[in-house]
């Protein structure tokens, strides 16, 4: 076995991951990443695939790709002459860059807005300055309330009327308050709502696995925040993937599965310490401290 395969597979195999694990995370055949471990590009489709199938590998545990095709970089197959001709034929530094009329324009027309624009603040503030001079004191509004004609005459009050009607807006808003006063509160309305609960976890034979019981809730959301790269897998109770996008996740994103209708759910993380579980919302603590572990939830439906 190469020394390069050798390096790749015992990162694989400190992340927990079998080679169908690898397969679903990188989305290279099994055959070919048998192949990088074992040495064997022969059956690789070309040098190129080589180099970008042993970069995703690198990725996938977590190496730096860089440095991995550097240091094993003898024990790749090399690019042929042709290959580096044209790649250096194609390079952006050989093409050469004429400048021509509409070059030349494009240069100018930040200049050209600029003017425009300053052009166009003169104008305003000119129209505003002779709108200002223009108006007259005849065109302000100096009318004071002394000015305005009051209707001296008028009606006398018909006092009984006014009293029959303040007697019946009275009787209504008595009416009113009685039946504000017989409807309950919005405390009153409220029933007491069940808190959700999640048992401490109990750890499994096998030890990477912890089995956690979720009662009270009437949903069962996960959300899992991601602060560095790891891989996060759910499948059912028929240890089936339900997680339609299984894969390498990376820092700043968040995966989210509403499993309400499930009453299992197996969260698979490559690095825990790297992403933090909540159920409904609720954050849950890890019952173990190791870094990659499986997480069951049991759901207990109402």
């Amino acid at each position: 076995m190469a020394e390069l395969g050798t390096r790749l597979k015992e990162a694989r195999l400190s992340k927990g991951y079998s080679l169908d694990d690898l397969q679903e995370i990188t989305k290279i055949q099994k055959r070919y990443l048998v192949g990088i471990e074992e040495g064997n590009y022969s059956i690789m489709p070309g040098s190129f695939y080589v180099r970008a199938f042993i970069k995703q590998y690198a990725d996938a545990v977590d190496l730096n790709a860089e440095e991995i095709l550097e240091t094993y970089k003898s024990e790749l197959p090399g690019t042929t002459n042709n290959q580096v001709s044209q790649s250096i034929t194609n390079s952006p530094s050989r093409r050469k860059v004429s400048k021509g009329p509409s070059t030349k324009m494009m240069e100018a027309m930040p200049k050209i807005i600029v003017g425009l624009f300053i052009i166009v603040i003169i104008v305003a503030i000119w129209v505003l300055m002779q709108s200002r001079n223009s108006a007259g004191p005849n065109d302000r509004d100096d009318s004071t309330p002394s000015e305005i004609e009051y209707d001296t005459k008028a009606k006398p009050i018909d006092t009984e009327k006014d009293k029959e009607k303040e007697n019946k807006k009275a009787q209504t808003n008595d009416k009113q308050d009685s039946t504000d006063s017989t409807q309950e509160t919005p405390d009153e309305k409220q029933t007491e709502e069940v808190k959700q609960s999640i048992s401490a976890g109990t750890v499994e034979a096998d030890k990477a696995t912890t089995s956690y019981t979720l009662t009270g809730a009437k949903t069962f959301k996960i959300r899992i925040e991601v602060s560095g790269p790891t891989f996060i897998g759910i499948r059912n109770q028929q240890q089936q993937e339900i997680l339609t996008d299984t894969r390498v996740y990376n820092a700043g994103e968040v995966v989210e599965f509403d499993a309400t209708s499930q009453n299992y759910a197996r969260i698979r993380l490559g690095n825990s310490t790297q992403a933090k579980v909540y159920i409904n919302d609720e954050p849950l603590t890890y019952a173990q401290q190791i870094v990659t572990q499986n997480i069951v939830i049991n759901f207990n439906k109402e």
